[in-house]
């Protein structure tokens, strides 16, 4: 399981720091609060090298995910249709609901970097698109990919009963009937 611990020392990456990732692509770090995508570049290598039938991830990484959809939704990014259905579908069932963001190879210029293969971080705007087109690097063409941002629904908040202390574990109805699915 990728995680990240955001902690200072001075061993810490700092902007403008080329990483080098598992798979050898090269990522020139712009912004040092995005680390939660570095972990996943490399999760989704490793995902990516077991040739599964599909990679699902789940993460809290944008916060302009939560700005975009606000905090009873989460951001699905994929450019499988088959895939966007299901899971759009499965989430209505489960109350674990998702929407469908765009994917379009022109956010790619956002993220774009003249000395690595790709920046970590893109502009002010689509921020949560941008997160996604950077870990589509990683996840490839070849296996259907989807990232569901989990950002808004997975935190506490006042609006539903159970959620307003504790995290709310968001994505797991959802993957359980996914998974129920499809092992049909």
């Amino acid at each position: 399981m990728p995680l990240a611990e955001n902690m200072p020392s001075s061993k810490a990456m700092r902007p403008g720091d080329i990483l080098t990732t598992s798979s050898g692509k090269t990522i020139e770090v712009d912004n040092t609060d995005a680390e939660g995508r570095l972990i996943l570049a490399d999760a989704l290598h490793y995902a990516k090298e077991l040739a599964p039938d599909t990679i699902l991830d789940f993460a809290t990484l944008t916060g302009a995910c939560v700005v975009a959809l606000g905090e009873f939704v989460a951001g699905l990014f994929t450019a499988d249709d088959a895939l966007a259905n299901e899971l759009f579908t499965t989430g209505m069932e489960t109350d674990e609901r998702v929407w469908r963001m765009p994917m379009w190879d022109e956010y790619n210029q956002l993220i774009k970097s003249d000395v690595a293969d790709v920046k970590n971080i893109g502009g002010r705007w689509g921020g949560a698109i941008t997160a996604a087109k950077f870990l589509e690097h990683w996840a490839g063409k070849d296996i259907p990919w989807a990232h569901i941002d989990i950002a808004g629904p997975a935190c506490p908040h006042k609006y539903n009963a159970y959620t307003d202390t504790y995290f709310t574990g968001f994505g797991v109805r959802l993957v359980i009937q996914y998974l129920s699915k499809i092992a049909k």
